[in-house]
């Protein structure tokens, strides 16, 4: 053990089953590339999986909480486990199912011999199981969980620690029996861009937005375009701010939708594609409308900005927006009728508002993705310390 290397070889797996757990991983990466003697390698998981597979699990995701969100609320619930060795057992009879469609992945994980996994979706995780029992030397797994509160999904054997959003999220594992030393509350990993510090009124300047008016974004990316066009013709006609930003990401067919909707003499509409200054977006807004998906909220946590949480994906989403909502950071509406008048409230009651925001950065967690790096890097350096310790006394 004296003579091995100091670099330490990390290997990120996610899934790409909603873009919250692509931008986590991406986040874990910059910050482990911050530490020296760093090698990290991000992979998704479904990429190495079999085509019929990956088809099959993509689609019925999307079409289960896109078009079917009650059915997807049936199986979400329903498939949480609350005892910790059934919920165990399940998930590697999970995992014994899929093997056969990962035999990619396992060839990834034997080629790259990381010194650490960690993993940022539950698949990559539970599959881990099996691929750790044929190696002769086990290395250790983390977990970074993307969602307020765990579904039981996301525990597996092996895991050597799991890093949480929130203190809620710990106690419910606690309660179902999960050992409290491998839980740690760290926020959800976050662009490491978002530590920095930015001012208003600068990023406004930058935006070409007025200084003095009252901006509010829509996060539209992940809502149905005709449900983004009904919250923005009221928005238009209810006329309660100044500038209304329509971030559509990728979705064209929202840029499409609202293609009928443009400015008039009190309220400025701005539409937006993929832009790469999405925070630069949430500092400068008095206020966002957004789903309740766990990497979009917590960086609008970390920022300090109210947020009106909308049409949540049943499950996970409805349970994030609990939190946040609870804490005093957003307001969670079930009626799109409520939003103009909701922003109008909330604009015209500037106190409310800093409450929010006081709320939001108690809540947020901008340092995360570097707090779990540094965990993950302390204690395998402990590991490897102690290992090394023992050697000469093993080989005596």
């Amino acid at each position: 053990m004296g003579g091995q290397s100091a670099v330490t070889n990390v290997l990120i797996l996610h899934s790409s089953l909603g873009s919250g757990h692509i931008s986590a991983s991406k986040a874990l990466q910059e910050a482990f590339a911050r530490f020296p003697q760093m090698t990290v390698r991000s992979e998704d998981a479904l990429e190495h999986a079999s085509p019929v597979y990956r088809r099959v699990v993509r689609e019925a995701y999307e079409q289960l909480s896109e078009r079917l969100p009650q059915l997807y609320k049936a199986y979400y619930e329903g498939s949480d486990v609350e005892d910790l060795e059934k919920s165990l057992d399940s998930n590697l009879t999970w995992a014994k199912l899929e093997r056969p469609f990962f035999r990619k992945l396992e060839n990834l994980v034997q080629a790259a011999n990381p010194d650490v996994v960690v993993c940022v979706q539950q698949i990559p995780s539970r599959l881990l199981q099996l691929v750790e029992k044929q190696d002769t030397v086990r290395r250790p797994q983390y977990v970074v969980i993307t969602d307020a509160i765990a579904h039981s999904t996301w525990i597996n054997y092996g895991v050597s620690g799991y890093f949480l959003p929130n203190d809620l999220g710990r106690n419910f594992l606690v309660q179902r029996g999960v050992d409290p030393a491998l839980l740690h509350v760290t926020g959800i990993p976050i662009r490491l861009e978002i530590m920095e510090q930015k001012h208003k009124a600068t990023v406004r300047s930058q935006l070409e937005l007025p200084p003095d008016s009252r901006v509010v974004t829509l996060m539209g990316g992940g809502l149905s375009p005709k449900r983004v066009h009904e919250v923005v013709s009221d928005l238009l006609e209810y006329a309660c701010l100044d500038v209304l930003v329509v971030a559509a990401g990728r979705n064209q067919d929202l840029l499409d939708a609202i293609a009928d909707l443009s400015s008039h003499d009190t309220v400025s509409l701005r539409k937006l594609g993929m832009i790469d200054y999405i925070d630069d977006l949430i500092v400068a807004s008095d206020l966002v409308i957004t789903k309740a998906g766990g990497l979009i909220t917590s960086e609008i946590l970390a920022r300090g900005t109210p947020m009106i949480l909308v049409d949540p994906i049943p499950g996970q989403e409805e349970q994030n927006a609990d939190v946040i909502a609870a804490s005093g950071a957003g307001v969670q509406l079930r009626l799109l009728e409520m939003v103009a008048p909701a922003v109008g409230h909330l604009l015209s009651h500037p106190e409310r508002l800093a409450d929010m925001s006081e709320a939001a950065l108690s809540l947020g967690r901008p340092e995360a993705a570097l707090a779990i790096a540094r965990h993950i890097i302390e204690h395998w350096q402990q590991d490897r310390q102690r290992l090394a310790s023992l050697a000469p006394a093993n080989n005596s």
